[in-house]
């Protein structure tokens, strides 16, 4: 058995591939020599989020066995919007607006593919370097005339939009399947691109592309498609209090993407390990032992939460989520460091913003919703009550001071004032 046998089988023993054109001349075309591989990412935000890491991190395992991956950012399709997995036109981007969300998407992947090893580096491609260039005539004459509308609208993707008369589908969105194919057919030219891979909602426009190839520049491509993410419950893969978890620090950060990975379900932790860590079978079969005797101990799930973290943020953001979640477990936070309450000030914490030099405790429990009565009210009563029962602490040391004044100087850094309320509670006040 070739190697590259073992890429594909590895990826379908690791959850990764949902379907394979031709599979058995695809083996022998990887095993054969040093393939290149597309995937299409579309910048509709300046961050890529967890979702992409798989396609992302799948692109990562073809260049370690030897292949050629190539990024490609949809700065033309992203105008667009792809109709698959929608049931409405998404809202068009201007032209600056995507190029910009490009050249941050660039970026990030460099954290995961190899930019720089001779014939194998991975490359980032915008089509819309060649879709602006084309006239309307040149689209609708040497590309237009080799798709069949019978075909295009059997597609699943637009077979759904088709049948639900509330949308249906604009001329616009239609033509996203010819674009994608062009895009295929253009990397295959240019850069001997014979594989293309994406999410299994994009097999029709796939294999549209194969088609295309066949007929412009004679010659065989394959597809590869992988599963679609989604949680155990059956909710959206990749949001966190219904927020999206972004790879970019600065929308999400490393601690806040520590924690997702560290809260995932029982039952999705083993299937995430897979997916989204490099670790060999003899560990994951390890981990998922230990999960089954004992999930309580969250071996699983802090061993995925260590492995992406440091895979996305590096050592020290693996570092910096570690401290902080160990100091949120001990009661410790007055003792981080300024870098790391600003991470639990970013997203990690209940924060209040406060324009002022200073504040009282009492109107620092009612500002910061931690005066509640069981009721569900804010109440200065209950705010008296908590202090007078030894149930607060202000920068990790208890008050039983009704007067105490919460000030810039007293604040850690200047500006921040942990409060917590029991031994859980915590909230933040940030002095601007």
């Amino acid at each position: 058995m070739g190697m590259q046998q073992g890429l594909l089988a590895r990826m379908r023993s690791l959850g990764l591939i949902a379907q394979v054109s031709n599979e058995a001349e695809l083996v022998a075309h990887l095993d054969g020599g040093s393939r290149t591989v597309y995937c299409g990412f579309d910048p509709t935000a300046d961050s890529l989020h967890i979702g992409n890491l798989v396609p992302l991190l799948a692109l990562r395992r073809f260049q370690l066995a030897g292949h050629k991956p190539i990024l490609l950012v949809g700065g033309a399709t992203g105008m667009i919007g792809d109709p698959g997995g929608r049931t409405s036109e998404r809202e068009l981007k201007s032209a600056a607006v995507v190029q910009d969300f490009v050249s941050k998407i660039r970026e990030q992947a460099s954290a995961f593919l190899d930019f720089d090893c001779g014939e194998t580096s991975a490359v980032v491609v915008d089509n819309a370097e060649w879709t602006e260039k084309l006239s309307a005539i040149d689209f609708l004459r040497d590309i237009g005339k080799h798709f069949s509308v019978n075909a295009m609208i059997q597609k699943e993707t637009v077979k759904r939009r088709l049948e639900d008369d509330s949308q249906g589908i604009s001329y616009t969105e239609f033509s996203y399947m010819i674009l994608q194919s062009y895009d295929f057919v253009v990397l295959n030219k240019r850069y001997d691109c014979t594989i293309q891979m994406g999410g299994s909602d994009q097999w029709g426009n796939i294999t549209s592309g194969m088609d295309l190839i066949r007929r412009m520049n004679s010659r065989q491509a394959y597809a590869i498609t992988y599963p679609l993410i989604t949680n155990s419950d059956g909710t959206k893969f990749g949001k966190s209090m219904g927020n999206a978890v972004w790879l970019d620090q600065h929308k999400t950060s490393p601690y806040s993407f520590y924690q997702f990975w560290r809260n995932c379900a029982d039952a999705d932790v083993i299937h995430y390990l897979k997916i989204f860590t490099f670790l060999d079978n003899a560990e994951l079969a390890r981990l998922a032992a230990a999960h089954a005797q004992d999930p309580g101990q969250q071996l699983a799930h802090k061993a995925l939460a260590a492995a992406v973290t440091q895979l996305v943020h590096g050592e020290d953001g693996l570092a910096a989520a570690l401290r902080i979640s160990a100091a949120l477990f001990s009661n410790t936070l007055a003792s981080l460091a300024e870098v790391d309450l600003e991470q639990l000030a970013q997203d990690g914490l209940p924060v209040t913003e406060v324009d002022a030099e200073s504040m009282g405790l009492l109107d620092a429990l009612l500002a910061s919703g931690l005066a509640m009565t069981p009721r569900g009210e804010v109440t200065l009563g209950q705010a008296r009550k908590l202090v007078q029962s030894n149930a607060v602490v202000v920068n990790g040391e208890k008050t039983t001071d009704l007067e105490m004044m919460l000030s810039r100087k007293t604040a850690l850094y200047g500006k921040y004032q942990l409060l917590q309320k029991g031994k859980k509670t915590h909230h933040m006040i940030v002095m601007r």
